[in-house]
């Protein structure tokens, strides 16, 4: 476990170049892959080697993936079947490659947890890690004409499932809701002392800042967790003491159609990283985690 730093340099390549050869064909696809740097700096800081890591909403396993590839145990529950399949064929390739830890990727709604979690799981896990669906416009790939025959380029993969009860397509409100019931089914899996990272971002919907960071800390404390750290996870490289953008095509064109339009859109550099420990204490009240913060709990 290394000791915590408030800015992570996370993206010293790009994602593509650390998911290099350790995903199945197909995980490209998915619309909002977890950054495989941010994943690994997480678990570096806040666990041990055997230690069993959790994501909620794994998509296509890469919190797994890193995980293991650091000599952890693994366990994931992804909504849709589609990426649940990608997330233990990762999952499975990695234990492979590493022999070393043991992954389980289970399909259904994380609001069922500890459910769908094995039994011998609850209370055991070191470091819950995962990120809340949200800002639709930052995803997506480009096809260019050569691939599409079609003069200019066109947008793909930057859509979950057409399930209307995927989170990806609710509302912020009922999206803040569910996630809180997610990080409650959380604490309960979290050993005393243990740790939840949880990545998001501020965007903007039709001019309106949806400000889903300070959402998600207000939700880690109404559910008993308690709030130690707030960080940067840098998505842009560092070289000569200056960041190195890595926007994707479609990011780019949405910032310059905000400009355009008078909206103060910058291209996204990093994520914020808001860090939560359950106490190891029981604490009076959920909903006053505050005070049991400064009583010692």
């Amino acid at each position: 476990m290394t000791r915590p730093a408030s800015v992570w340099n996370t993206a010293p390549t790009s994602a593509p170049a650390q998911r290099k050869d350790r995903y199945v064909p197909g995980s490209s696809a998915h619309p909002a892959k977890m950054h495989p740097g941010i994943a690994a700096h997480a678990i570096r800081t806040y666990t041990h080697p055997g230690d069993l890591v959790l994501d909620p909403m794994c998509g296509i396993g890469t919190t797994l993936v890193e995980a293991l590839h650091l000599g952890r145990n693994a366990l994931g529950v992804e909504y849709e079947p589609r990426w649940a399949t990608l997330a233990s064929l990762n999952t499975r390739s990695a234990a492979q490659k590493t022999g070393a830890g043991s992954g389980i990727v289970r399909c259904g709604d994380a609001r069922h947890l500890t459910d769908l979690a094995p039994a011998d799981a609850r209370g055991e896990v070191a470091l819950v890690i995962t990120s809340p669906p949200y800002g639709p416009s930052v995803h997506g790939q480009v096809r260019s004409s050569r691939e599409t025959g079609a003069p200019g380029v066109v947008k793909k993969d930057f859509r979950y499932g057409h399930d209307r009860a995927n989170l990806a397509h609710v509302p912020t409100t009922h999206l803040i809701e569910a996630f809180t019931e997610i990080l409650a089914q959380c604490r309960t899996m979290l050993r005393p002392g243990g740790t939840a990272v949880i990545t998001t971002r501020p965007w903007r919907e039709r001019g309106e800042l949806i400000d889903l960071p300070s959402a998600v800390l207000a939700a880690g404390k109404t559910v008993g967790l308690i709030p130690s750290q707030r960080c940067v996870a840098l998505l842009a490289g560092i070289r000569n003491g200056r960041l190195i953008t890595r926007p994707s095509f479609f990011q780019m064109k949405n910032v310059r159609d905000a400009r355009r339009q008078g909206t103060p859109l910058s291209v996204v550099q990093h994520e914020d990283a808001l860090i939560f420990t359950r106490p190891v204490k029981a604490l009076p009240d959920p909903s006053w985690p505050d005070t049991a913060h400064r009583s010692g709990t």
